[in-house]
């Protein structure tokens, strides 16, 4: 991990990961087809939830209640808490309220709400395996990254659980928090998914990961997934299909805006592929390489750096 203070990385990550968001928001369940004949190029306003232009979703919310808990003393009973005051408070909202959420995220915050001593309130049956705890598990990227990787995985697994308690999302979450790790290093894109794939069997193995589970990840540790067409590239709400399709735009691209359009423009769940896209490739190319006329329209931008510091000086982040 690098030597120097975390601080412009994570900044990065969440303002590449808040422009991505923001950049879907207008045209989210869109189709592909119809992004074909009027592709996204810059920031817009109003469109699918008629909000101003530089306005993120729950996805970029739930990131940031979760590195808030990184500044404020990490539990993942405080990520929980956050998480529940995000959709009951609007803590941590863009613009004062939630204008759109997930159906299994909602129902999980509605369980915490429902009960003060539950922490864990993600189903775990298959169709708990939406996007919902990859969206927002960036900031772990941070956290105890010298830790054991039983007790990372434990970590990840239960911040994961607090709305989608399926292994598959945890694990999908690791490997994404792999890529980051890598990309921390200093390694590029193609550098870092070699040692993701090359890896991972062994780390999926140590964790004793179910066969049939590690058999759904084969085409994204394959190696070959920056050679899949277009066409065999899903984005909706699926989490294995937004991790395939973060993944494959980030191999696929050179610049941070290429990356995260080519996200968006794959159509249907495009905020949530474009914020998961955009936190790693902010990550990778730095804040430097974020337009600044996206910047310029992105809410609550000062805020956002601050707690980019704050969660960066929070104990156990490195």
């Amino acid at each position: 991990m690098p030597a120097t203070s975390p601080e412009p990385q994570l900044r990065a990550a969440l303002l590449g990961l808040a422009v991505g968001d923001a950049l879907g928001v207008p045209v989210e369940f869109q189709s592909r087809a119809a992004r074909r004949l009027d592709p996204v190029v810059t920031m817009r306003a109003y469109g699918t939830h008629h909000q101003p232009a530089g306005t993120w979703s729950d996805d970029a919310s739930l990131t940031f209640c979760l590195s808030q808990a990184l500044a404020d003393g990490f539990s993942v009973g405080i990520v929980a808490e956050y998480s529940r005051r995000c959709y009951y408070e609007n803590f941590w909202t863009p613009h004062g309220s939630v204008f759109d959420i997930g159906i299994t995220t909602r129902e999980a915050l509605s369980r915490l709400q429902a009960d003060d001593d539950l922490i864990l309130a993600g189903g775990t049956d298959e169709y708990s395996n939406g996007n919902g705890a990859l969206m927002r598990i960036l900031p772990l990227a941070f956290y105890q990254q010298d830790a054991p990787l039983a007790e990372r995985f434990q970590l990840i697994r239960d911040v994961s659980a607090i709305t989608h308690g399926h292994i598959r999302s945890a694990v999908a979450c690791l490997l994404y928090l792999e890529m980051a790790r890598h990309l921390r290093a200093g390694q590029s894109p193609a550098e870092a998914y070699a040692a993701m794939c090359q890896r991972a069997p062994a780390q999926l193995y140590e964790l004793n990961i179910p066969a049939p589970e590690v058999d759904k990840f084969e085409r994204i540790l394959s190696g070959r997934l920056p050679d899949v067409a277009v066409t065999a590239i899903d984005s909706g709400g699926y989490v294995m299909h937004t991790l395939e399709a973060a993944l494959w735009c980030l191999l696929r691209h050179e610049t941070y805006a290429e990356t995260v359009l080519a996200a968006v423009n794959l159509g249907d769940d495009t905020d949530t592929t474009g914020a998961v896209t955009g936190g790693l490739a902010g990550l990778h190319y730095g804040e430097a390489a974020i337009p600044p006329a996206w910047l310029a329209v992105l809410a609550r931008r000062a805020d956002i750096e601050v707690l980019s510091a704050e969660a960066a000086r929070g104990e156990g982040v490195s």
